[in-house]
């Protein structure tokens, strides 16, 4: 499936660190519901997070992708990636997804 936008977009650094510690510690992909976003939810792994509905049979809502970790020597900055938008809706929540998924892995 092709995306219907491309954004260059940041992630802070609190999220990604959170991502990057929760798929250590489950040894591999991980799949995450986002409890402000009902049937919403993000499948992580060190190369993507996209962002499915649940209730539409995993359909692609969005996706970042293309980290850019290459050298990397802090852990306060944010990361610069792209998101790619698959759902015509999804620019509306593309902020509050992240910010709900961060919520759901400090449940964790």
């Amino acid at each position: 499936m092709h995306p219907l936008r491309i954004f260059p977009k940041q992630i802070n650094a609190v999220c990604y660190n959170q991502v990057r510690l929760a798929l250590l510690r489950a040894g591999g992909p991980l799949r995450v519901a986002l409890l402000q976003h009902r049937g919403l939810e993000v499948i992580l792994d060190k190369e993507m997070w996209l962002c499915v509905d649940s209730t539409a049979d995993d359909q692609p809502v969005m996706a970042w992708r293309e980290f850019k970790i290459r050298g990397r020597n802090n852990l306060h900055l944010p990361i610069a990636c792209e998101l790619q938008l698959y759902h015509s809706c999804a620019g509306l929540i593309m902020g509050s997804a992240l910010d709900d998924l961060e919520q759901a892995l400090e449940k964790m």
